[in-house]
C-alpha cells in the first residue's frame, strides 16, 4: 500500500467540514488511495466515523474567534508550528495531492502545500466561502463547490461538484417516502454538531399548540445541547408527545430516511443529506452565519418548491405550528415536496469531487511538454 497514491485530506472540527472530508475519504480508499485526514484536537473528536484505514495527523492551529488577547496573539504562532509540522511530514510522504473542506484546521496542510507545490483543491461546502477557504481560493489549482451558485472572489472560478455525503446517507438516496397520514408520523428536530437552542426553545411548544388529532401521531427525535436535554425532554412529555430527546444521534441517516418531516439549521450537510435522501423541511438558517451563508445554502431547497424557510426572528411557536400542520395534514403537498428534494440533489457528489482529485493529480504527474 505504500506504493498509493497519497491524498491529505484537510478539514476543520465541525461536522460541516467532515462529513464531506469524511465522504471523500471513503471513495479515494475505494479507488486504491492512501489517505491522511490532517486536523486539529477538536478535529479529531470528529474523526470517528472515518475507515479505519485512514490515518489522522493532528496538527497545531488556532482561530482569532475564541480566547482573549494572549490566546490570539499566539494564533499565528501555533499556525507556523502546525505548518512546518506538516511540510515535514510531507517531504517524508509526499502527497500526490492535498484537498481542504474549511476550518482554521486546515491552513497548515494547505500553507505546507503552497509552500512544497504541490497539487491543492479546496473545497467549498456553503453557498458563501469561509474565510480560510476564501484565503486560500487564488492559491490553490481549483475551488469545487457544494452549493451551487458559490459567491467567489473575483477571478475565482469554482467547479460545481455538490457536497459529497457519507456513505450511510448514499445508501438511502431516493428512499421511499411515506407521507403523512392518521398513523405514527416522524419529525426529526436537529440543529447541526452542537444542536441549537431555539429548535429547543421553540419546536415542543410549536408541537404542543398542534390539535390534539394531529399531535398525537407525531412522533420526535430531537438534537439538543446537554444543558437543554431535561427541559426539552419535560416540554414534551408535559404536552404528551412521544420524543427521544439526545445531545448526539449516531444514526441520523436512518432517522431522516424514516421522517415525514425534518426540521432543522441549513447547514450544507444537512442540506446535502436531505436532497440525497429526499425529505421535505422546514430549515431555520442560523441568523449569526457568517456573511448568512445558511440562507444561501437553503435557497436551493426553497425555489425547488422542497423546504420552506423561517428567519430566527419569525420562528415563534405559533408560526411554526401552523407551518407543521401545513405539512403534516397534507399528504400531497409532503409527497411532492419530497420528490423535488431528491430531485434537487447531487447524489453523484463524491464521484463528481474524486474525480475532479483525479484529474489533476494525474495532470500534475505527466511531465510537461
Amino acid at each position: 500500500m505504500q506504493d498509493a497514491p497519497l491524498a491529505v485530506i484537510a478539514a476543520g472540527g465541525t461536522g460541516g467540514h467532515m462529513f464531506p472530508a469524511q465522504s471523500l475519504a471513503e471513495a479515494l480508499l475505494a479507488r486504491g488511495w492512501r489517505v491522511k485526514l490532517s486536523t486539529d484536537a477538536r478535529g479529531a473528536r470528529y474523526s470517528g466515523g472515518f475507515p479505519k484505514e485512514v490515518e489522522i495527523e493532528r496538527v497545531g492551529a488556532a482561530t482569532f474567534a475564541r480566547g482573549g488577547l494572549a490566546a490570539k496573539a499566539a494564533v499565528p504562532l501555533r499556525i507556523g508550528a502546525g505548518t512546518a509540522a506538516a511540510m515535514a511530514r510531507m517531504l517524508r510522504d509526499r502527497p500526490r495531492i492535498v484537498v481542504g473542506f474549511g476550518g482554521y484546521p486546515s491552513i497548515p496542510a494547505l500553507s505546507a502545500a503552497t509552500a512544497l507545490r504541490l497539487p491543492r483543491i479546496i473545497h467549498e461546502q456553503n453557498g458563501v466561502l469561509g474565510r480560510v477557504n476564501r484565503l486560500f481560493a487564488p492559491r490553490v489549482d481549483a475551488v469545487a463547490c457544494g452549493t451551487w451558485p458559490t459567491a467567489l472572489p473575483e477571478g475565482v472560478e469554482g467547479i460545481h461538484t455538490g457536497n459529497p455525503v457519507r456513505a450511510a446517507v448514499a445508501e438511502r438516496a431516493g428512499a421511499s417516502y411515506i407521507p403523512p397520514g392518521d398513523y405514527p408520523m416522524s419529525l426529526l428536530v436537529i440543529g447541526g454538531s452542537q444542536g441549537a437552542r431555539i429548535l429547543s426553545e421553540v419546536v415542543p411548544v410549536a408541537l404542543s399548540d398542534l390539535p390534539g388529532a394531529l399531535r398525537r401521531h407525531i412522533r420526535v427525535s430531537h438534537q439538543a445541547r446537554q444543558e437543554d436535554l431535561d427541559r426539552v425532554s419535560a416540554s414534551y412529555r408535559e404536552a404528551g408527545i412521544d420524543a427521544d430527546v439526545r445531545t448526539f444521534f449516531a444514526d441520523v441517516p436512518a432517522r431522516m430516511a424514516e421522517a415525514q418531516l425534518v426540521v432543522s439549521r441549513a447547514g450544507a450537510s444537512t442540506i446535502a443529506d436531505l436532497s440525497v435522501i429526499g425529505r421535505p423541511a422546514i430549515l431555520v438558517p442560523y441568523a449569526a452565519a457568517a456573511a448568512d451563508h445558511q440562507s444561501a445554502n437553503a435557497r436551493m431547497l426553497v425555489e425547488a418548491g422542497a423546504a420552506e424557510a423561517m428567519a430566527e426572528a419569525d420562528f415563534t411557536p405559533a408560526a411554526l405550528s401552523a407551518r407543521l400542520a401545513s405539512v403534516f395534514g397534507d399528504p400531497g403537498r409532503a409527497s411532492a415536496m419530497a420528490r423535488a428534494a431528491a430531485a434537487a440533489g447531487t447524489p453523484d457528489a463524491a464521484e463528481r469531487l474524486t474525480g475532479l482529485v483525479e484529474r489533476l493529480a494525474q495532470r500534475q504527474k505527466e511531465p510537461q511538454a
